[in-house]
């Protein structure tokens, strides 16, 4: 089979949802290394790689929704799709205490090759499929790590980012917060201001509803959690939307 940098589920539908999964895989391509960046299969298969769980919330949230759901397939590691094409950390050498041998010598025209096999096929999948609608909503999938190595434990089941625009996201931690059970961190693990990012570029740049989730990754690695959280969510994104746009009128 051959390869292509991106995923694509349920291509063809006509719903304004559009789900994107920057961190989908933890594939390297063999057109890098030969296939192998020179970790071993215990940092290949952490977070550092990957998003774990992310890409199975995203295709059943947009099962759910009607929309289509797009993937990077490729590791974050080989490159970043949710960094901006200038951003110095596009090609990460070291993450979270583990250096990358195949990265330790990506000079700038590496990172322009990779940018070109990888990076902008993703993010033109993404960008077709977002304007294919004129009030596309998107929203960005991905997990964060129970504890990074050398710091506290995070608290969060879940987080929602934002960076200026938050139509969607204010509505959307408003029904969380409804629920007691849960720790929601807004702009928590991360900062959701990222210049160049995915959500930047396809849809604080063009006006578009837009949210990103964080889920904690111990509580999607398997099939039942991200079926779990994908049928939680999908009526919060819903009634998140519908309150957003009723506050607009």
């Amino acid at each position: 089979m051959t390869y292509q940098p991106y995923l694509l589920h349920g291509s063809g539908r006509s719903s304004r949802w559009l789900i994107t999964c920057e961190h989908a895989t933890n594939v390297v391509p063999p057109t890098v290394n030969n296939g192998d960046l020179g970790l071993p299969d215990s940092d290949m298969t952490r977070h550092i790689a990957y998003d774990l769980g992310a890409w199975g919330v995203a295709t059943r949230l947009a099962d759910l929704l009607g929309g289509v759901a797009v993937g990077a397939n490729f590791s974050r590691l080989v490159i970043d799709p949710n960094r901006g094409s200038d951003d110095p950390t596009l090609v990460m050498k070291l993450y979270d205490g583990s250096i990358i041998p195949a990265n330790r010598n990506a000079d700038a025209s590496e990172a322009k090759r990779r940018t070109a096999l990888f990076y902008r096929p993703f993010h033109d999948q993404v960008a077709e499929h977002a304007a294919q609608h004129p009030d596309t909503v998107m929203v960005s999938i991905h997990s964060f790590t129970p504890q990074l190595r050398g710091r506290p434990p995070r608290p969060w089941q879940i987080g929602i980012l934002s960076a200026a625009d938050r139509r969607l996201t204010e509505p959307m931690l408003a029904l969380l917060s409804e629920d007691r059970g849960l720790t929601v961190g807004d702009n928590q693990p991360y900062n959701g201001h990222l210049p160049g990012d995915s959500i930047d570029t396809h849809a604080i740049k063009h006006k578009r509803l837009n949210a990103l989730i964080e889920l904690r990754n111990d509580l999607i690695s398997e099939s039942e959690g991200q079926m779990s959280w994908a049928e939680r969510l999908a009526p919060i994104c819903a009634a998140a939307l519908e309150r957003a746009e009723t506050e607009q009128t």
